[in-house]
């Protein structure tokens, strides 16, 4: 597409592949590519005379091996580590996780509009959250349940 340009980073296990498309206003913007790992890619950009880093993550899946998701925190917690406070940071992906519908205990970083019950998956994304001083920036806004739903089937409605 002449107008877009896809960064990705996989593997050939094809299980938590990602990418980050750009269109051609800001892809001349991009200044580095770092892929971080098959579930994990980052961008940095300068936009109106600032450095900002988008930073794409699929986290492994509820039911896989626990040293494989420790291992994603742990590069993702590098990622952030490496970003000078001076730079912006946005981060986006499937954290396959449920953050709750209540801020309980979150309230820094957790706004209130969230969808159904906490898991553990979800408590490990809000202490990263809270940890790097960031938000989950779409519980902060009132939804619709129709609007607030990414995912959904006959046995399950989730909000990614």
């Amino acid at each position: 597409m002449d107008e877009y340009k896809l960064w990705y980073s996989g593997s050939e296990r094809r299980r938590n592949d990602v990418g980050i498309l750009v269109d051609e206003e800001l892809r001349e913007q991009v200044v580095e590519i770092n892929r971080v790992s098959d579930g994990g890619i980052t961008i940095k950009l300068v936009i109106g005379g600032f450095m900002v880093n988008i930073c794409i993550a699929y986290t492994p899946q509820v039911g896989l091996d626990e040293e494989e998701k420790r291992r994603f925190w742990d590069i993702l917690d590098e990622v952030f580590s490496s970003v000078p406070s001076s730079e912006k940071i946005f981060i986006g992906g499937d954290f396959n996780g449920h953050i709750g519908a209540l801020p309980v205990g979150y309230g820094e970083v957790h706004g209130g509009f969230g969808f159904r019950d906490r898991n553990d998956a979800g408590a490990v994304l809000l202490d990263f959250t809270r940890a790097f001083e960031l938000v989950v920036v779409n519980t902060y806004f009132s939804k619709e349940e129709e609007h607030l739903v990414t995912f959904c089937s006959r046995l399950a409605k989730t909000q990614i």
